[in-house]
């Protein structure tokens, strides 16, 4: 049954997951075998021979996030890097060039830099919202990816997709978004021009932090060539219980995005209103830089929050060390609020560059309580500003 037509939600739980025929149980079964019995040398059944190369579970999941992307092919990962390391893999060759916000995830820029950056890959991180310096660092190169988060991680930078697309399609390079923050149901950047979506299904996909894991959505064919042979070649796939708990949690991803997003907001705005607070990076606020083209490409503007102290390092640090809601903790986008100083945790490998995360900053994930428990937790961390606590 094709799904394209069928609302979000709706494709969230029925694509890929028709109930099994044999005894009608409406939750497809879990599968665990790593190889396939053959009908004779070759006669394999619905395509099916060894774990690595395919498994109707993940085949499950990746039909489940094409679906939602607006992809005709995804693949799924053991982690959002190993996403990464295998699109990169897949799409260029020594002497190209990436060209990436200047803003990052940390371990984004640690792959690039420091690994694949020995076999040959160049970069120039640049300010994703200058597209005039976007198009001098896509020049200057032989530029083969350009690559951005919007919303940014954890500087909270919104970039045009549409028009990074253009400037890309103009230079002969491709347009790869991680769409981890916004998630798809949010924001669908292939229907914006890109053509390619990554995400850290860890995230707000798997929604629950009990699974690791990445997936890749693409709409061209040759592209899913590429990249679905590199998944098989090297073998980075997501185990068969890591796609269940994606699927599972995937299937709830529109009604905890809309409790996500309203508690960010709420959050947010409750933020600037504290004297404490130097700056709240949000574009859900409308004194966001970038909060018109937030609600131009964005359904809503997500959970996630981040705020910058007036009292400095100390400040943060002592709200990051003084919450009982919110988990001092890596990671995001689980049903728990989480707390995270990027500085010395998620964006340690870039302290040092021009990618390093301001010292007076903490990043929120704002899980799905009640709000008035978040604002309260927040309200009493605050309580411990300049006691040394």
């Amino acid at each position: 049954m094709s799904h394209e037509n069928q609302g979000f939600n709706t494709r969230a739980v029925h694509a890929g997951q028709a109930f099994e025929p044999r005894t009608g149980a409406v939750v497809p079964p879990l599968h665990f075998s790593s190889t396939y019995a053959q009908d004779g040398i070759g006669g394999l059944r619905d395509g099916y021979e060894y774990g690595r190369g395919g498994n109707p579970t993940r085949d499950a999941l990746q039909e489940q996030l094409a679906a939602l992307e607006g992809g005709s092919h995804a693949y799924s990962f053991s982690s959002g890097l190993a996403a990464e390391d295998s699109l990169i893999r897949a799409l260029t060759r020594p002497g190209d060039h990436i060209v990436l916000g200047n803003d990052a995830y940390g371990g984004t820029y640690r792959l690039i830099s420091r690994v694949l950056g020995d076999w040959g890959i160049g970069n120039t991180p640049v300010d994703m919202a200058d597209l005039d310096a976007v198009a001098a660092a896509i020049g200057a190169n032989k530029t083969r990816l350009v690559w951005v988060e919007t919303p940014s991680n954890p500087m909270m930078k919104i970039t045009d997709i549409e028009a990074l697309a253009k400037l890309a399609h103009d230079a002969g390079a491709l347009l790869v978004v991680d769409n981890t923050f916004a998630s798809p149901y949010l924001q669908t950047p292939l229907a914006l021009g890109a053509d390619i979506v990554v995400h850290s299904t860890t995230k707000y996909i798997g929604g629950h932090s009990d699974v690791v894991g990445g997936a890749i959505v693409v709409n061209d064919a040759g592209l899913a060539e590429k990249i679905g042979f590199v998944q098989f070649a090297v073998g980075a796939v997501s185990g068969p219980m890591d796609a269940f708990l994606t699927t599972r949690g995937l299937k709830t991803l529109g009604v905890r995005m809309d409790r996500h997003s309203d508690n960010g907001q709420a959050v947010a705005e409750w933020l600037l209103q504290r004297p404490e607070v130097e700056a709240v990076l949000y574009p859900g606020l409308p004194s966001h830089p970038g909060h018109e083209l937030a609600r131009k490409q964005m359904k809503k503007f997500g959970g996630m929050v981040s705020v910058q102290f007036k009292g400095g390092e100390a400040a943060a640090r002592t709200v990051a060390e003084n919450t009982s809601v919110f988990t001092l903790a890596e990671s995001l986008g689980g049903i728990e609020s989480l707390m995270n100083y990027p500085s010395e945790m998620t964006h340690a490998s870039v302290k040092g560059t021009e990618l390093a995360v301001p010292v007076n900053l903490i990043r929120l994930s704002c899980g799905i309580e009640d709000v008035e428990d978040l604002i309260a937790d927040l309200e009493h961390a605050f309580t411990f500003i300049g006691t040394g606590s």
